[in-house]
């Protein structure tokens, strides 16, 4: 049993990973920002009101539990640039160090280093990609940001495109870099349940498999 504090636990992957963690066992705290998108119910649930770009309001509700594990997530932009990423993430951390919490797992995408879409298929390098630019751009710049914190055990999780399904028994496969290749080198498929990326980032917290390193994942 661990305590948990769940950022972005009323997105579509936090609610999994919320209820999941319940499943388990874990007690957790759901720092949102709007306690009523929240309609789950649990006697080791608190949902608790913060903004997660200011450190002073996340860190009362850090204090005494084991692991961070954020689901934030941050609409898309075509007129400026996507920073949801890097300031919340500069906020977290500040908050963590204070509360002195030093487990952290995080969610990206695969593809967020600018130069590893080139073996993606023709629509996902040409269309999809340049449509998502500005979020996988602030994602990788949250990424070299976790790089120069050192007295946080972070996880940096990257899962392909995601489909709104609940868990599924299926393996996940995990790669070191920016997506799951196959046998030749290219990505292996293209998406995966929600439910399946929040049963992986669950599994992190009592392993020190990917500690200070980023994972892409896919279901097999």
């Amino acid at each position: 049993m661990m305590k948990i504090a769940v950022l972005g636990a009323t997105g579509q992957t936090g609610q999994f990973l919320v209820s999941q963690a319940l499943q388990q066992g874990h007690i957790v705290t759901a720092v949102v920002r709007n306690p009523a998108k929240l309609a789950a119910q649990h006697d080791n649930l608190k949902v608790v009101e913060a903004n997660i770009f200011s450190p002073d309001s996340l860190k009362s509700h850090f204090r005494g539990v084991d692991v961070v594990v954020s689901c934030l997530g941050f609409p898309i932009s075509f007129f400026y640039s996507v920073t949801g990423y890097t300031l919340s993430m500069s906020a977290v951390i500040t908050a963590m160090q204070e509360a002195r919490v030093n487990r952290l797992i995080t969610m990206t995408s695969w593809y967020t280093d600018p130069n590893s879409g080139t073996q993606s298929s023709y629509l996902i390098r040409f269309l999809l990609l340049p449509m998502i630019r500005s979020i996988l751009t602030n994602m990788f710049e949250m990424e070299q940001f976790l790089q120069s914190v050192d007295d946080i055990n972070w996880t940096v999780v990257r899962p392909p495109g995601l489909k709104n399904l609940p868990s599924s028994a299926l393996e996940v496969l995990s790669h070191e870099g920016y997506f799951v290749p196959d046998g030749s080198g290219r990505p292996m498929g293209s998406a995966m349940a929600r439910g399946d990326v929040a049963r992986f980032m669950l599994s992190l917290i009592n392993s020190n498999a990917w500690v200070k390193r980023g994972v892409a994942i896919i279901t097999k």
